[in-house]
């Protein structure tokens, strides 16, 4: 699948920070992971950290799929309102699954100091804005809901948004839980740490065919076949044909970056991420030389060729958002890109063990928190090869195929849409 248009931002502004070999001949490993996107290289790093001898195979350049194009946004808010989640799978599981979201970014954050990452890492605090009067009733609700699950959440009316920033929206939600950081510089950073523990990394390398045997799987590609224990997925949207059903949706996002503007001037918070409450949603957060990253627009996917071809137009949509938001910041656009991502129908992602193969692990961190996502699914997968417990597995497993582990199931919801 081509999961970008042809310009996201990161990979213009970084370059190529490293290179990888194709594979050339055959290899025996502990662990063989597909996709070396930001799933992939945490699943390597965790695992080559725990002894275990890991092969990655991507058959692009690494971080050149839906990694390139992502925003970079790091929440503990999932897409769907921890008030739903509450409602679905009961009070203590929607704390659960936002807790482990927020412990993601302090995490993230550990990796990248003890790994020395370049990769821009900043903690922000993120707004949540009702998008229309009609929304601030539920926006109220989810913020109790918040306060009662624990978190320090601070309520913005009509007058406190509109003396702290230039927004027009009647109310938001403050949290200081948020981060960001260029996704593409942080996956090339942990792919040369996960190689420093010996994981073997190659890209331009394309699995032509996967064989099971009993004590594990046989991956062929045009110029070696690779023997592993245990094969960890990690590819994402493409990852369709490992799933026991079809449980994703795709969609089509757009994005654009602004060139550095000389403030930012009516933006709350000291920069911090922002969001809203229409469906689909629009995000925007900052970078550290004053550019402007504004995304949203969702469309339903049906090929890339539409998708690029509704670029422009959208672009010139979240153009009229972005001066409509922010009237005295005058900025031009620097790199406009769309992307296709999935999302799950309980905004949660899935994660581990097949349930009809022992030696199939799936890493697939869905949606506007994918790289947190990724992060507990590295953990989980690690956690589950070793043989040691991690109830994370009952929250974002194939368990809740089933409504017994995680309780009742309401009604399903729609998840809001997420940023690439």
């Amino acid at each position: 699948m081509d999961l970008l248009s042809p310009s996201p931002f990161w990979p213009v502004q970084d370059g190529l920070p490293a290179t990888f070999p194709a594979l050339e001949s055959d290899a025996r490993c502990d662990a063989a992971v597909l996709g070396g996107g930001v799933s992939g290289a945490l699943a390597a790093l965790h695992l080559a950290e725990a002894g275990l001898d890991v092969v990655l195979l991507d058959r692009r350049e690494v971080a050149h799929g839906s990694t390139a194009g992502s925003t970079s946004l790091l929440q503990y808010e999932i897409d769907v309102p921890l008030r739903q989640l509450a409602e679905r799978y009961g009070p203590a599981v929607g704390a659960s699954c936002y807790r482990r979201c927020a412990e993601a970014i302090a995490a993230v954050e550990q990796l990248v100091r003890k790994h020395r990452l370049d990769c821009g890492f900043e903690r922000k605090a993120s707004l949540l804005l009702a998008s229309r009067q009609r929304d601030v009733a539920g926006l109220r609700r989810e913020w109790a809901a918040r306060r009662t699950a624990g978190f320090s959440v601070a309520w913005w009316d009509r007058a406190r948004v509109a003396a702290e920033s230039s927004l027009p929206h009647p109310a938001a939600i403050l949290s200081r839980l948020g981060a960001q950081l260029d996704a593409y510089r942080f996956t090339y950073g942990l792919l040369k740490a996960a190689q420093r523990q010996g994981a073997r990394i190659f890209d331009r390398t394309e699995v032509t065919r996967t064989q099971w045997h009993a004590r594990g799987a046989t991956l062929h590609t045009p110029r070696g076949r690779v023997r592993a224990r245990h094969l960890v997925c990690a590819t994402g949207y493409e990852a369709d044909g490992w799933l026991v059903r079809p449980l994703t949706e795709l969609r089509s996002t757009f994005a654009f970056v602004t060139e550095p503007v000389p403030a930012l001037d009516g933006w709350p918070a000291r920069g911090c991420l922002i969001w809203e409450t229409a469906d689909p949603y629009v995000y925007l957060r900052t970078t550290p030389d004053r550019r402007i990253i504004i995304g949203g627009g969702d469309e339903p996917f049906y090929d890339p060729a539409r998708r690029d071809r509704l670029l422009a137009r959208k672009t010139g949509s979240l153009q009229r958002r972005l001066r409509q938001w922010f009237p005295r910041i005058r900025a031009a656009v620097a790199c406009a890109w769309a992307g296709t991502f999935a999302r799950t129908e309980d905004g949660l992602p899935w994660i581990g063990q097949h349930p009809r193969n022992p030696r199939l692990w799936l890493a697939l961190g869905y949606g506007g928190n994918g790289i947190t996502f990724s992060l507990l699914a590295a953990r989980l997968i690690r956690d589950g090869i070793l043989g040691r417990p991690n109830p994370d597995g009952r929250l974002f497993g194939f368990e809740r195929l089933a409504a017994g582990p995680l309780g009742r199931r309401a009604h399903p919801g729609v998840p809001k849409s997420s940023g690439p």
